[in-house]
This record gives structure tokens, C-alpha cells and sequence, in this order.
């Protein structure tokens, strides 16, 4: 990383979604009406040679690409500027993807970028156009494969889950949980995390984004877990807090029970058109109800609160989901209303600073003609089942 060792490799998802290929410095060139048939869909990859099989391994051979992506015309990557340069002069528009995640600033130019600026240094006539917008709306309605690729996901996660429930105990410590966890990642051919593991015991789980994973878990403490599998480049998300004895305390299972109250009843709305901003309201006002009840929040105050700063995000101060696939925040428009074939989080809680306690509870929710489905349902997420394989 400093010399010769490399980053792992991930795909670029948008590229990954059209072609299922998984190799790194490939190239997908999409024409539709160019005049010569030939390449109207051409898949571009580098080729092999005896030093990269030494150094590397395997890399594709045309067949078996052509196989995994279903795209017959497959080319090697030094044939791409001839054969580019050949059609490109027949077409007006070209579409570059580009990273519009709006939670990404990049600073470096990535490779599309510098494809953009090489491009439009040689092509300066031509109108450049975003693919982006046109992957967005592709993305966003998961197909068969894809929710079952999800699911398996989510089924990989439930197992480690239920793993880690039987493994831990007061005096383990949040990496050996970590370990337990990726072992039954790996040994089910999971990609590995689908994100950094948060694994945060005690006064941790009030920090969102805990990724130390370094402390002992003690004895009355509860443990917020937010990890879960990548299987097959497809994500899934998990949230779960568990007595790290085994036993819940009176408060800590009322805290827990009032966040899984919010979770079903903000399940319950994750439907085909629901309004992103008129749910996150709703979602705010049940949990407001839920902490007059903790005695975290006085009702008279609340009536008196600042519409615009409500007082229930001093205990709840992030979105309640998220988009999920290829990406675990999933390329999406934040102003669109929810859709048939969408897989979102559903994932509320409650970080008390005063007492050291942050529970959070997530489950994977598909949008269906008919609802929606949880894909995370078989995982335990009662505080009594949690409590009896803990204690098995």
C-alpha cells in the first residue's frame, strides 16, 4: 500500500450490474443503433499472459466472458481505442457514468473521470451526457436474482448472528466477536462484510459509526452490532443489540422493546408510494411517543418544540433507511417516493449519552405488489428469543 501490495479490488457497481463481470480494468461500450451491428454491445478486457497467470492467476478468456455476461462481442482491452474510434464518429450523444452518490466528494480524479477528459479532449465536438440518472432508475428495481442473491445475504448474516449469540459471554472482547463473524462469513463463501463490522459494547454503541471493535465487553452492558454479509457483490444490513450476560436489565428491554415498536410500525409504511420526507416525519413522531414513555422527553415540552429541530433527534439522529443492493447505501433519488421492487433498511434507535446505552434495530424490507417482505424475519430480534439461545 505504501510499495507493492494493492488495495482489494471492488467493481464498479453500475459495470458489475450490466455485465456480472468482476475483473478489474474491463470496459463496456454500448451503442444501440451503430450502424455496424457488430458493436453495438462490446465488452472489453484485459488480456491474460503467462507473467500476469504467475503473478495474479486466472483472468477471463473471451468465452468464459462472454459466458458470465451474456454479451458475445468481447474484445481485448488494447483493441478499444481502434475499435472506438471506428464507430464513434457515427453517433452525437456519449454517456459517461460517473459517481453522482451524493454522499461522495472525490478528490482525485477516478477513472471515469479521466476516460471523460481524455474523450473530450480527442471528441471536443460531441454532447457529453450522464449515464448516472439512467442507473439510478435501473438499479433501484431489484430483479429476481438480485433479491435472491439479498437474501442469502441476509441468510449468511442470520447464521454469524445466532453464531455470536452462542459465543459471547462477559469478558470476550469485541475483535474475538469479529473473528467469530467473518469465520462464518467466509466459510460460506460470503464476498466478506458487507461494511466495516461495528461491534460496540457498553457507552461504544452511543458513537453511530464505533469501528474500533478493540474493548472487553462487561458484565451488564449491552452490545450494539451493525454488520452483515456480502454475498455475490450484494449487501445486506443488520442491526441488533443483545445483553452482553444474556439478560436484558428492566431498562434496557424497555429501551429495547420501544425501538422495536418503531421499527414494526415504520416497517408497516414501507410501501409502494411512500413519501421519503412524510415518512421520516411519521417515523418521528412514534418515536417521540416512545420517549415521553422512557421519561427521556417531557410532553410539554415537545409541545413547545422547534418544528424544524424536533427533540426526539437528541436520542434518534439518523434517517430511519436507506436504499440497499450493490452499494449499502444503493444509488437512489432522496425525492422519490418508495416503489415496487425496492429493498430498503428499516433501522431506528435510541442513544441515551447520560446512561452508556445505544440499542439499534435493522431489518432488510422488500417492496412487493402486495406490501412489503422482510428478508431478515427468520433472524431473532425478540428479546426473549435473544435471551433463550444465549442462555441455551
Amino acid at each position: 500500500m505504501s510499495g507493492d501490495q494493492l488495495f482489494p479490488f471492488k467493481q464498479n457497481p453500475d459495470f458489475f450490474y450490466l455485465t456480472g463481470i468482476d475483473q478489474e480494468q474491463s470496459i463496456l461500450l454500448l451503442y444501440p443503433d451503430c450502424p455496424n451491428k457488430a458493436y453495438r454491445e462490446v465488452l472489453f478486457l484485459r488480456q491474460t499472459n503467462e507473467h500476469i497467470a504467475i503473478w495474479e492467476g486466472h483472468k477471463y478468456t473471451k468465452e468464459e466472458a462472454s459466458l458470465a455476461s451474456g454479451i458475445e462481442r468481447v474484445h481485448w482491452l488494447h483493441e478499444y481505442d481502434t475499435i472506438l474510434h471506428g464507430i464513434i464518429n457515427y453517433a452525437e450523444n456519449i454517456y459517461i457514468n460517473t459517481n453522482e452518490n451524493d454522499r461522495y466528494i472525490h478528490t482525485v480524479p477516478y477513472r471515469d473521470l479521466r476516460m471523460y477528459e481524455a474523450l473530450r479532449q480527442k471528441y471536443p465536438l460531441h454532447h457529453y451526457e450522464r449515464s448516472a440518472p439512467i442507473m439510478r432508475e435501473l438499479r433501484i428495481i431489484k430483479s429476481e436474482i438480485e433479491i435472491e442473491l439479498t437474501q442469502k445475504a441476509c441468510d449468511i448474516t442470520s447464521d454469524a448472528f445466532v453464531r455470536v449469540l452462542k459465543f459471547l459471554k462477559p469478558g470476550a472482547t469485541e475483535y474475538e466477536i469479529e473473528a467469530e463473524i467473518t469465520h462464518e462469513f467466509l466459510r460460506q463463501r460470503a464476498t466478506g462484510h458487507a461494511y466495516s463490522p461495528i461491534i460496540a459494547s457498553g457507552k461504544n454503541a452511543i458513537v453511530l459509526h464505533y469501528v474500533d471493535n478493540n474493548q472487553v465487553c462487561n458484565d451488564g452492558d449491552v452490545i450494539l452490532f451493525d454488520w452483515a454479509a456480502q454475498y455475490a457483490n450484494y449487501n445486506a444490513d443488520m442491526s441488533r443489540s443483545v445483553p452482553v450476560n444474556g439478560r436484558f436489565t428492566p431498562r434496557q428491554r424497555a429501551v429495547y422493546n420501544a425501538v422495536l415498536r418503531v421499527m414494526r410500525q415504520a416497517t408497516s409504511m414501507i410501501v409502494a408510494g411512500t413519501v421519503w420526507n412524510e415518512y421520516q416525519e411519521e417515523v418521528g413522531r412514534i418515536m417521540t411517543g416512545e420517549l415521553i414513555g422512557l421519561g427521556l422527553l417531557d410532553k410539554h415540552d415537545v409541545a413547545k418544540q422547534d418544528a424544524g429541530n424536533p427533540l426526539y433527534k437528541k436520542y434518534f439522529m439518523h434517517g430511519t433507511s436507506h436504499h440497499l443492493g450493490l452499494d449499502v447505501h444503493d444509488f437512489a433519488s432522496r425525492y422519490k417516493n418508495f416503489e415496487v421492487g425496492n429493498i430498503l433498511t428499516c433501522e431506528p434507535g435510541i442513544y441515551i449519552q447520560e446512561e452508556g446505552l445505544g440499542i439499534r434495530i435493522e431489518n432488510n424490507i422488500l417492496i412487493t405488489p402486495d406490501g412489503n417482505r422482510d428478508l431478515m424475519a427468520g433472524i431473532p430480534v425478540e428479546a426473549e428469543h435473544i435471551e433463550e439461545i444465549m442462555n441455551s
